[in-house]
């Protein structure tokens, strides 16, 4: 993974695009209490001030109605990619600054997502003076990588099957996650858009090679024919496109170098595919631009693109991430 992978991006968009379903999964008490009222992703904007300047990003702020109380409150859940030691004093902070300015009651949730170190994680934000607790606050935990991903096979959550991906998993059990993941899928009343954002944040978490992509299709093999059908639209025309272009490109100059390439080309049409859906056809001169952008810049656009709203933002990114000039050997 591309030091430059935006965690923080990826999970926004998983959780703000199933935010009911991941309540269901870690807070059921809250999610039954919750009314069918819409909920309300505050605009960071509106909170950013209140918080610390490099996790303006990571956090969502959700307002929800109580059903049966009639009353409002605002859910709050920091994502954590890394290990964080101050994450509990962090968390109370935050509840206070939320609570000062929105003067409602805030559900605070911690996410942690980094694979190590598994050592549970503070709950709770104390402060003890002699003969005396002034402060005894607690908040929500869901650390991945103590969970067993064995304990979703069952499940109907899409949220859960997208978290399979970062819970505790052994180094062979890689091929069969991501399996088990895309077969859970099948049997989840999705739209296709939704399918495919699980399925690629499947994809970025858990990448096959060698020995673990052949026992992965091997699996595959094995699944029904409905089963199939959702890998093969998991496996889009640009990867299948990108992997005639590699085995071409293997026989003429050596398969190990083709490969490479039809990955790189496999990624670019999956990137102007997605380009092309947010904002309609890309100009000639953003097309030639996307061609010529080194593998590492392609994996660092497909998680950027995530975020963008306006062409306006995509413009900025080419500017900020030149592609090499036509002459240089890296891309020719």
């Amino acid at each position: 993974m591309p030091p430059s992978f935006d965690h923080d991006a990826l999970f926004k968009r998983l959780l703000t695009a199933f935010f009911r379903e991941f309540l269901a999964l870690f807070a059921p008490e809250l999610a039954a209490e919750l009314s069918a009222e819409p909920l309300i992703f505050l605009d960071k904007e509106s909170f950013s001030e209140l918080l610390e300047p490099d996790r303006r990003e990571a956090d969502l702020v959700v307002q929800a109605q109580l059903g049966a109380r009639a009353a409002t409150l605002l859910i709050h859940l920091e994502h954590q990619a890394q290990r964080d030691a101050q994450l509990d004093r962090r968390m109370f902070r935050y509840f206070a600054r939320l609570y000062d300015r929105y003067d409602t009651p805030i559900y605070p949730i911690a996410l942690c997502s980094y694979p190590r170190p598994r050592r549970a994680v503070a709950d709770r934000h104390q402060l003890h003076l002699p003969g005396s607790t002034v402060l005894d606050f607690h908040f929500r935990v869901i650390q991945l990588n103590r969970l067993d991903w064995r304990a979703f096979l069952q499940t109907n959550n899409p949220v859960a099957v997208a978290l399979m991906a970062r819970m505790q998993i052994a180094a062979t059990e890689r091929w069969r996650v991501k399996a088990a993941a895309l077969r859970l899928l099948v049997g989840i009343g999705l739209t296709g858009a939704q399918r495919r954002l699980i399925a690629q944040f499947v994809e970025l978490y858990l990448p096959l090679k060698g020995a673990e992509e052949q026992a992965f299709q091997a699996e595959v093999a094995t699944f029904s024919t409905q089963e199939k059908e959702i890998v093969m639209e998991f496996e889009t025309s640009w990867e299948r496109k990108g992997r005639v272009k590699g085995r071409a490109e293997g026989r003429a100059e050596g398969r190990a170098e083709g490969r490479v390439k039809g990955r790189a080309e496999g990624q670019r049409l999956l990137i102007e595919q997605q380009l092309a859906h947010k904002f309609g056809p890309l100009p000639e001169e953003q097309t030639a631009q996307l061609a010529r952008l080194r593998p590492a810049q392609l994996k660092a656009l497909s998680v950027a693109l995530l975020e963008f709203a306006q062409p306006a933002e995509l413009r900025a990114w080419l500017e900020a991430h030149p592609a090499p000039p036509p002459s240089d050997p890296e891309v020719s």
